[in-house]
């Protein structure tokens, strides 16, 4: 039986998320998982992911580790500099949940749109899809939006006030190649948002599982 562990900022994004791998990998897989708020929080409110917080993720990563897990999957943007940081001292491979829809957002179009409600969110978010475009050789025009209301709804675990936020947002936008949810949170809403502004919308969950099932399809 394969495992994996997981480490989450969002207690909603550790529900789904654990919900999403074994729906869609199935029953015979052993999930850990690890809710570590403070991750996010505390970038969130100082503007920068601090040396302090770099060494919790490392602790946080080497701690999952230590499960015995195949794979080690991040499940917040946030994280994903200093994952790729970490990566060479960790014996199993890490995933950070946006590697694949980085990836996957050059391949629409010049024209990019990040949405966001943490603002810790957007730069990590931004400079990896610049990556992937100079990768590509792919000069990228991307614009953000951030919804900060919409993140203290998340907080406050008032879903319902949190969607109503993004999706007026989302009506004030067209005409982007695509739009990337840069938050696993937001995933739930990806059909809606594509209906309202008529751009195609990548969310990160349901790429990053893709690649979950690859990757540990290479192990067998």
């Amino acid at each position: 039986m394969k495992s994996i562990a997981l480490i989450h900022t969002v207690k909603s994004v550790a529900v789904s998320f654990d919900q999403m791998l074994r729906r869609e990998i199935g029953t015979d897989l052993t999930v850990h998982n690890l809710w570590d708020d403070y991750l996010a929080n505390d970038p969130n409110e100082k503007g920068e992911f601090t040396a302090d917080n770099r060494n919790r993720l490392l602790l946080d990563i080497k701690a999952q580790e230590l499960t015995g897990a195949d794979l080690i999957v991040t499940t917040c943007s946030t994280l994903t500099p200093t994952v790729e940081m970490i990566r060479p001292f960790i014996k199993v491979p890490v995933i950070a949940i946006d590697d694949a829809m980085a990836k996957a957002s050059v391949t629409y179009g010049e024209r990019v749109l990040v949405m966001a409600t943490a603002g810790s969110t957007v730069h990590p978010t931004v400079s990896k899809i610049e990556r992937e475009g100079e990768t590509a050789g792919k000069k990228l025009s991307i614009d953000t939006c951030v919804c900060a209301q919409a993140f203290q709804a998340l907080k406050a675990m008032d879903m319902e006030k949190h969607d109503r936020i993004l999706m007026e947002k989302a009506k004030e936008f067209t005409g982007y190649d695509c739009i990337v949810l840069a938050q696993a949170s937001m995933a739930h809403l990806e059909y809606e948002i594509a209906a309202v502004t008529g751009c195609p919308v990548l969310t990160s969950p349901r790429l990053c599982v893709e690649e979950i099932k690859q990757k540990l399809a290479s192990l067998c």
